[in-house]
Parts: structure tokens; sequence; C-alpha cells
């Protein structure tokens, strides 16, 4: 049986005007312009500004969605199933052939409210019996056996929850094959304390690699599983011209080497990013750089099976602000907005699909046992 599997992050698909301490991001610029003498008229002008732009970006990331041509799609970013669901409806069913369900989404411990989710081909299962989910979202450091020194003097306890967003474990059946998936969304780089995140995210790593080494005992080598998702770490960065730097740690060490494949390895390193980061204070450039910050790692069964697995990225959706080759040495407005393959009514730097790029694997699972 051969699937098609997408990780997305598809960046802020929420229902509310505003999350957490500011206002949508995207609605600041418009409003910077004018002056509101009344509160509630500005509340209503934002309101109505949001839903035009996003009208502009989830159909943009619908055709993002549409083009990988996913069984599984393993989303992040997302508000709940109620946004969820009318997204798929209206936006992705009209512009793909798939028609998607079986939708799972558990609340997590991101403060904006944004999670992970999944959802399939709605013909790939027969019913919802064969697809079983659970979160981890309440384990904690001491549960899964993470906690270490360098946490504690960061002053986070072993009491305290290891994952910051999610992992989204969810159990399928696919046509007697048993697949499993741990979707995920790391520990980011821009918020909390200075430092802290690597030693984070090495947690989570090393929590997501306890739980599948739980879950599957001695046997986990050769069990069908995946850990997918925006772990915002990337072991290498590719700098203007191409140059690739390497850095001392990222965070996901323990979920490389001797554990899981990745099948982006099989790309040049140039090819291998999903972001691109680009820095500025007091008007110069302090960071440059294209990552891999999404992740589809394979269990060593899964990748050893023929044909091998295939891999594709998907950045028709990033805005043309975003240098499509790392090497290319022009990076002029006129060179980046007349040279790139870019989705209708894709902006300079909005509308986009999203800041991240789709991630497809296609693989084969075992044959069913007998």
């Amino acid at each position: 049986m051969r699937l098609r599997i997408a990780t997305f992050n598809v960046e802020n698909l929420v229902s509310r005007n505003a999350y957490g301490p500011k206002a949508r991001p995207q609605t600041g610029p418009a409003l910077s312009l004018f002056d509101f003498a009344d509160p509630q008229m500005r509340e209503h002008i934002q309101a109505a500004t949001a839903v035009a732009l996003e009208d502009d970006e989830r159909l943009a990331t619908a055709l993002a969605i549409a083009e990988t041509r996913a069984d599984i799609l393993c989303l992040q970013e997302v508000d709940g199933i109620g946004v969820l669901a009318p997204f798929l409806a209206n936006y992705v069913h009209a512009v793909s052939d798939i028609r998607y369900g079986h939708m799972r989404l558990m609340p997590g411990n991101d403060p904006r409210g944004i999670d992970v989710a999944f959802c399939a081909r709605k013909d790939l299962f027969a019913n919802e019996e064969q697809v079983r989910a659970r979160s981890w979202k309440d384990a904690t450091f001491a549960d899964l056996g993470v906690h270490d020194p360098e946490l504690e003097a960061m002053g986070i306890g072993a009491g305290s929850t290891v994952f910051n967003r999610d992992c989204l474990e969810v159990s399928l059946d696919c046509e007697g094959i048993p697949l499993t998936l741990f979707i995920c969304h790391m520990k980011s780089s821009g918020y909390g304390p200075r430092g802290a995140s690597p030693a984070l995210r090495t947690a989570e790593a090393r929590a997501v690699r306890a739980i599948v080494e739980r879950r599957f005992g001695e046997g986990w080598r050769e069990a069908s599983w995946i850990v997918a998702g925006d772990l915002n770490a990337s072991p290498h960065a590719i700098l203007p011209g191409g140059e690739i730097r390497r850095g001392a740690r990222s965070g996901i060490e323990p979920l490389l080497g001797d554990f899981a494949v990745d099948p982006c390895a099989a790309l040049p390193e140039a090819e291998r990013w999903t972001y691109y980061h680009r820095e500025l204070s007091e008007g110069r450039v302090v960071a440059d750089r294209h990552v891999q910050l999404d992740w589809i790692l394979l269990s060593p069964a899964l990748a050893a099976l023929e044909p091998a697995p295939t891999v594709e990225i998907l950045r028709r959706g990033l805005p043309y602000r975003v240098p499509l080759d790392p090497a290319a040495p022009d990076r002029s407005i006129g060179r980046l907005a007349t040279s790139a393959d870019r989705y209708p009514r894709i902006g300079w730097d909005r509308p986009r699909a999203s800041d991240h790029c789709p991630l497809v694997v296609e693989l084969t699972l075992p044959p069913a046992a007998a």
C-alpha cells in the first residue's frame, strides 16, 4: 500500500480576530494608517480587514494542500475542529479532487490556542474506529523520564508539562495495516527565555522517543510509525550564496541518528529547507537563512521498504520576498518579484499560503499480516 503523507504549518488558522496579548499581525499594518476615535469602530474595521485578508490567504493555503495530493495531512497552528472543518469544506474541497475527513484535534498547551491536527482522505477509512487519537499534552518531564540538570538550572521542574504544544498520537488501521503517527509542534526559538529553546526542544524530542519506545517496546525498530510536524529546529542553515552552516545544537538530535530516518537526507543539503528567516535590526540584516523546520521522520522499518520513500517540498505558496534559490546572488526586489513560480494572488509578503512549506513523503506500508 502506497501513501502520501504531508505535514504543513498552516500559520494561524484561527477563528478569532485576536489571540493572546496582541491583535492578529496581518491587520496591523493597514490599521496603523488610520486614527480611530471610536475603539468599537476600530474593532469592526479590524474584523472586516481580517476577513478580507483571510480569504486571500486561505485560498492559497488550500492550493498548497491540494498540490500535496496527500492521503494523510498532519497540520499545525489550527484553532480547532470548528475552523478546520469549514476550511476544508469551503477552501480545500473547492480546489482539490480529494475529500478530507476523519479530523482529530485536541486542545494543547499553546497559550494562543493553536493546536496540531490530523485529517485523512475520506475513503481511506471505512469507519471512524480505524482512527484513534490521544493527546500527550499533560505528560510531565518526570512522566517520560526526560528531566535533567539543565532544565532544573532554568527553574523548570520535573512536574511541568514537557510539550510546549502537544504530541498527538494517531493510531491508524489502513486496510489491516497498522500505522501510528506522532504529530508535533515543538518549542519555537522566538519566544520564552533566551537560550532555553534548544534545551526544551531536546526534552520534547527525548519525550517523543520515550513515547515511541514505550508504545512498541523492544520491537520499535520493526514497527510502522512516523514523527511529523513543525519541529522548529534545523541542524543546518543555507546562507546567501548557498553556503551551508551547521549549528552546534538544534534540539531534535534525539530523534535522528540511531532512531528515526529522515527521507529528506536523500536531497542535496541546499534543497532541504521549508522556511526562510530574515531579520533586520536598525535597518541592518542580522539573519538571512533558509532552514528546515518541518519534518517527517520514519521508523527504520518503514524507511527500508521498497520502493524507497520519495520527498517533495512545495514552495509555490511562499511570498515573493522569499528567494526560492538560496544560492542565487541577486536578491533585489526586481529580481524576486518577477522570477518566481507562485499561486495566483500571492503577494510580496501577504497574501501567502503560510510562512512554511508543505513537506510530502510518499512511502510504502508493509503488507497486512496474514
